[in-house]
C-alpha cells in the first residue's frame, strides 16, 4: 500500500509539472514572439562556361546581376572550364555524374548532348511554364531543335561573315563587295600588291583553314553535310553526304584554286593567323565570325575602315543559307526539382531582352531574343557599330531549314577536314584524294561511335 500511494503521488507531481510547464510556455508565447526559424538559404546551382577574356568578363557580370536580383532565393556559382574543347571533354569524362546544373556547350557538341541522356530538354520547361518560344530568333532556335523539341537554350550565337578593308577598296576604285568566290578571285587580284623582287607585299584575300567554313559552305549550297536529314531526323547520321552530293568537291576545288593561283596564302589551321594578317593590313579580306567584330574594330583602330559583307558562297547561284555557331546552355538532369526550377529561372534571365542586348554590346554575339532589338542598349550599340547590322540581315535572310548538321563526332570531323586541307595545301593530295580521305576518315569515326552508343 505504501509503495502504491507513493507511485500515485509521483504521478500527480509529474502531471503537475507538465501542466505548469505547458502553461508557462503558452504564457511566454503570448507575451512575446517565438525565436525566428532559420532560413534554409537560396537554392545553389553550378554553371560551367567556356568564355574567357572580354567575353568571360561579360558573362560574369550577367551572372552577378542575376545573383543580385535573386538574392536569398537562387545563387549561381559560375566556374570557367577553359576552351570549348576542354569543357566538353570534362562533361564527357563525368559519365553523367552531373558536376554542374548548367553547362555551356558549343554547337557541334549538340548531337552528343542529346544522345547522352544526361540532359533535360528546355522544351519541358517551356511547355510547363507556357514560355513564349517566339521570343527567340527562329533561325537560332532552329539549330537546337529536333523533331519540334528545343533541347538547349540558345545563348552565344554567331555566323561567319566577310570582313574587308574598306579603305583599300576605295583606294583601288572597287565599289562592290564579293558575294561568291568568282567575285573574290576578281577583287583579290586587284588588291594584291607584289614587290619588285616578286614577293607579295599584300594579298587581296586570306582565310584560315577552319572546318567551320567547310560546314557553312555546304549550307550555303543548300546541301547536307551528313545523311538522314543532316542528322536531324529520328534516325541519326550514319555517313557523310558531302562526298556524294557534289558539295565537298566544289569546296575543295575552291581551296585548291585559291592556294595554287596565289589568290591567298595558306594561313594555317584555325583562324587566328588569318585574323592577325587582316588586322596587320597584310590581307584585305578575311572570313571570320560575327562575334569577332568588336575585337577587330578595337585592334584595327584608325588604321583603316572595316566593312562587313555576307559570307561568300561557293557558286554565284547558291540558294542556301548560313547556320549559327557559338554555343547554348544545357540543363543537366540532376533529379533535384528545386535546382532544376532554379536553373530554368536563370536561363530565362540570361535570354531576357535587356541581358541579350547587353551581351551583344559587350561581345558581338547575336542577341538571341527578338525583343532585344527594341532596347536602348541595342539601339545605341548598333548606332555606334553599324557594321553589325549586316550580320543581323544575313541571319534573318537565311531560312531555318539551313540550320546545319547534327553529328556526335563533329569535333573529330572538323579536325579531319582541317588535316586534309593542310595536306592539299602542301600539294600532297589532289582535290579528289582530299575528298575521299575526308569522307573515309569521318565515316570511320561515325561508325565507331554508332556501334558503341546506338
Amino acid at each position: 500500500m505504501r509503495n502504491g500511494k507513493m507511485k500515485k503521488v509521483l504521478c500527480l507531481l509529474l502531471v503537475g509539472v507538465f501542466l505548469v510547464g505547458t502553461c508557462f510556455a503558452n504564457g511566454a508565447a503570448e507575451k512575446g514572439p517565438s525565436a525566428p526559424v532559420k532560413s534554409a538559404g537560396p537554392v545553389e546551382i553550378t554553371f560551367w562556361h567556356a568564355m574567357g577574356g572580354v567575353n568571360g568578363e561579360a558573362m560574369v557580370a550577367m551572372v552577378d546581376e542575376f545573383n543580385k536580383n535573386y538574392e536569398g532565393k537562387i545563387h549561381v556559382n559560375y566556374e570557367f572550364q577553359g576552351t570549348y574543347d576542354d569543357e566538353f571533354s570534362k562533361i564527357q569524362a563525368s559519365g553523367g555524374n552531373y558536376p554542374c546544373d548548367i553547362v555551356q556547350v558549343y554547337d557541334i557538341g549538340s548531337r552528343y548532348m542529346i544522345d547522352s541522356g544526361w540532359i533535360v530538354p528546355v522544351q519541358k520547361f517551356i511547355t510547363s511554364d507556357k514560355y513564349d518560344i517566339s521570343q527567340l530568333e527562329p533561325n537560332i532556335a532552329a539549330y537546337y531543335t529536333v523533331d519540334g523539341t528545343l533541347y538547349s537554350m540558345p545563348f552565344n550565337s554567331s555566323t561567319p561573315v566577310l570582313y574587308y578593308n574598306k579603305t583599300a577598296f576605295k583606294e583601288a576604285g572597287i565599289d562592290k563587295v564579293p558575294t561568291c568566290f568568282e567575285d573574290v578571285y576578281e577583287i583579290a587580284s586587284k588588291l594584291k600588291i607584289v614587290n619588285p623582287d616578286g614577293s607579295v607585299k599584300r594579298y587581296g584575300f586570306g582565310m584560315g583553314n577552319y572546318g567551320w567554313f567547310f560546314e557553312q559552305w555546304m549550307g550555303k549550297m543548300g546541301k547536307n553535310y551528313v545523311n538522314n536529314n543532316n542528322g536531324r531526323g529520328k534516325n541519326y547520321a550514319t555517313a557523310v553526304d558531302f562526298d556524294v552530293n557534289g558539295g565537298g568537291l566544289a569546296i575543295i576545288n575552291v581551296w585548291d584554286k585559291v592556294l595554287k593561283e596565289g589568290i591567298a596564302p595558306y594561313l594555317n589551321q584555325g583562324n587566328n593567323d588569318a585574323k592577325a594578317a587582316f588586322i596587320a593590313g597584310n590581307t584585305c579580306m578575311v572570313l571570320e565570325s560575327t562575334a569577332a567584330l568588336k575585337s577587330l574594330l578595337l585592334n584595327v583602330g584608325d588604321n583603316f575602315e572595316i566593312g562587313v559583307a555576307y559570307f561568300p558562297s561557293i557558286n554565284r547561284n547558291d540558294v542556301g543559307g548560313v547556320s549559327v555557331g557559338g554555343g547554348s546552355m544545357w540543363m543537366m538532369n540532376t533529379g533535384n526539382e528545386a535546382r532544376m526550377n532554379a536553373t530554368w529561372e536563370f536561363l530565362k534571365f540570361m535570354v531576357s531582352p535587356e541581358m541579350q542586348a547587353t551581351w551583344n554590346a559587350k561581345t558581338g554575339y547575336f542577341p538571341v531574343t527578338v525583343a532585344a532589338a527594341n532596347t536602348a542598349t541595342f539601339k545605341e550599340n548598333i548606332a555606334k557599330y553599324p557594321q553589325f547590322q549586316v550580320a543581323l540581315d544575313q541571319l534573318h535572310s537565311s531560312s531555318p531549314k539551313y540550320a546545319g548538321a547534327l553529328l556526335s563526332v563533329f569535333s573529330e570531323s572538323r579536325q579531319i577536314v582541317q588535316d586534309y586541307i593542310a595536306r592539299l595545301a602542301n600539294s600532297e593530295l589532289t582535290p579528289q584524294a582530299t575528298l575521299d580521305g575526308m569522307a573515309k576518315d569521318i565515316n570511320k569515326a561515325i561508325t565507331s561511335y554508332n556501334l558503341v552508343n546506338y
